[in-house]
């Protein structure tokens, strides 16, 4: 799904990335590239929440067309995640990043990468991708619903603060690597990469999708990828929402 020779597109400012790989894609240009910004003026996340986007930091969108199915795609986004973790351990430290359900990259307890998928119809059976995400490597956004944290925080303050391309050109194999093992072997061994640095399971947590909330302890992750939650009336699986933690195990 992921082309490695995918080049690299850089903008001096643009409203978002992923919304740049939107209107291409939606004048038909879905040839693989990269899109990163050095600035943007809307950068969103989730849920149409807005993005406050630091300079310093790496704002990406990777375009591309595929034939798999939805779901295959959907993963993505656990292949993502153990790829910055990895890539963000070179830079701060074996262990330090941390994965949170759905797709939110942790240090110390704070988000310092959050990750987005967007797609649409090309024809039938064929779909085109946007897969998105910020990373805090000079500065941590503020007024967002988290605790946030970027790798100059937690850097010796000799280190330099990380280079926003260099960063990605670190991040780039691990991510085909992961998206190459998505189809060759399945979801398992990403599954159990992403276990391995899971944040907050045997935790309580209100789970919020839309208007309804579920309350329970956070118990794992299927094999489909959805988040396991132990509540009063049984175990539910969880295909989408927003996970807040509220108290320690």
């Amino acid at each position: 799904m992921i082309d490695g020779q995918a080049p690299v597109e850089v903008f001096d400012e643009i409203d978002s990335t992923i919304l740049e790989a939107r209107r291409r894609a939606e004048r038909g240009e879905f040839s693989s590239v990269w899109l990163i910004a050095r600035r943007q003026t809307a950068g969103r996340g989730r849920r149409g929440r807005s993005w406050t986007s630091h300079s310093g930091n790496l704002m990406a969108t990777l375009l591309f067309a595929t034939e798999q199915p939805p779901q295959q795609v959907a993963l993505l986004g656990f292949a993502t995640g153990v790829a910055l973790a990895e890539t963000i351990d070179a830079v701060i430290g074996d262990g330090a990043a941390q994965l949170k359900w759905p797709n939110d990259v942790f240090i110390n307890g704070a988000k310092a990468s959050g990750i987005m998928l967007d797609s649409g119809a090309v024809a039938p059976g064929r779909t085109w991708v946007a897969l998105a995400f910020g990373v805090n490597l000079a500065e941590a956004p503020e007024n967002i619903d988290q605790k946030t944290i970027a790798l100059r925080d937690v850097l010796p303050p000799d280190a330099p603060t990380p280079d926003p391309l260099a960063f990605l050109a670190a991040l780039r194999p691990k991510l085909e690597g992961w998206a190459t093992c998505i189809l060759s072997e399945g979801f398992e061994p990403l599954r159990r990469a992403w276990l391995q640095r899971a944040y907050g399971f045997g935790r309580e947590a209100r789970v919020v999708q839309g208007e309804l909330t579920l309350e329970g302890r956070i118990a794992g992750l299927s094999p489909r990828g959805e988040l396991e939650l132990d509540t009063k009336t049984g175990r539910r699986l969880i295909a989408a929402g927003d996970v807040f933690l509220t108290k320690a195990a």
